[in-house]
């Protein structure tokens, strides 16, 4: 089984402004000619993390990690004022031009698989390939399943927790009961509905109960930045129209890519990865079985590294 490569740090990092207030932290490690691979992190607002490099061969790829808006190292922390999806894939194709890069190789879990099929299939010309973990399709029936009904009947001891911050008589919509606490002038408020939110994800998110994701899950920075990003993009529909990804995932015939999902992915269900299979039939779908939702999970990092190798020996790469 194929274990994360050693820890590495980075040989620039920069801080690019875009739309106000907006300034994005982005970072680059490994070789400054070799494969470009960008890291496309979950929530959103989830931030990426120092272990995100160690998927890649250093020697060989150029890593580049970049938070979104709002998230991360990225500022203002938690912003939601023009933080959209079709901001977010501006922002990568500024990135892109701002690197000089001509194609990069996508690497996204989560969310990161939602924006990473987004951007695909605005600008598929710009993509070497797709290495996608967690599949999230975004639609209204993904979004009850973990935040109203569904992943509350398997963990209904961590769903407890998630309600307490919530009056029963709002219980009958869980999203926009948090997102009134989570844009609350009151800044007590906001943490602890945030942290209730972020830790009931961190729980779920693997196959074997993980300490440390939880408590990476309900540090404030991290909690502020992903209840609140997630939530304003949830009661907007994540900024996308019905079925948006099934529906023009034709635009992503040509491009080398594989599926990794977990079996007991209690986040994001199996369901959504079958459906994008079937709809983007040149992509391999690969089922892990012993595996949760997290990309830290040793049976999905194993996954996708063979899925980062696979795809780029069928992408036929130049770097830059």
């Amino acid at each position: 089984m194929l274990t994360l490569y050693p820890d590495i740090q980075p040989y620039a990092r920069h801080h690019l402004a875009v739309d106000e207030p907006h300034e994005l932290y982005l970072e680059e490690s490994g070789n400054s000619e070799g494969i470009p691979v960008l890291v496309v992190h979950g929530g959103p607002g989830g931030g990426c993390e120092d272990y995100h490099r160690r998927f890649f061969d250093a020697e060989r790829f150029r890593i580049i990690l970049m938070d979104q808006r709002g998230a991360g190292r990225s500022t203002p922390l938690a912003e939601l004022m023009g933080n959209s999806t079709d901001k977010l894939v501006q922002d990568m194709e500024t990135v892109r031009q701002f690197l000089g890069i001509d194609r990069w190789l996508l690497f996204g879990g989560s969310w990161g698989s939602t924006l990473s099929l987004v951007y695909a299939q605005c600008h598929p010309d710009q993509v070497l390939g797709l290495v996608l973990r967690g599949i999230f399709l975004c639609r209204p029936r993904d979004i009850q399943w973990f935040y109203q009904e569904g992943a509350s009947r398997v963990f209904p001891d961590y769903w407890q927790d998630f309600l307490s911050p919530i009056p029963e008589a709002e219980r009958g919509d869980m999203v926009s009961a948090y997102y009134r606490r989570l844009t609350s002038a009151n800044e007590l408020e906001q943490i602890q509905a945030a942290k209730a939110w972020s830790i009931w994800e961190g729980r779920c998110a693997t196959l074997h109960p993980n300490p440390k994701v939880v408590e990476h899950f309900g540090h404030p920075h991290v909690a502020i930045a992903l209840a609140r990003i997630e939530c304003h993009y949830f009661m907007n529909q994540a900024f996308l129209e019905p079925d948006q990804i099934i529906r023009d995932a034709k635009a992503l015939a040509a491009i080398p890519g594989i599926i990794v999902h977990g079996r007991y992915d209690m986040v994001c269900p199996l369901d959504n990865a079958l459906a994008l299979s079937h709809a983007w039939p040149e992509a391999d779908l690969r089922i892990i079985r012993e595996a949760g939702h997290s990309a830290s999970e040793p049976a999905i990092v194993d996954a996708l590294m063979h899925a980062v190798e696979e795809v780029i020996s069928n992408a036929n790469p130049t770097a830059g």
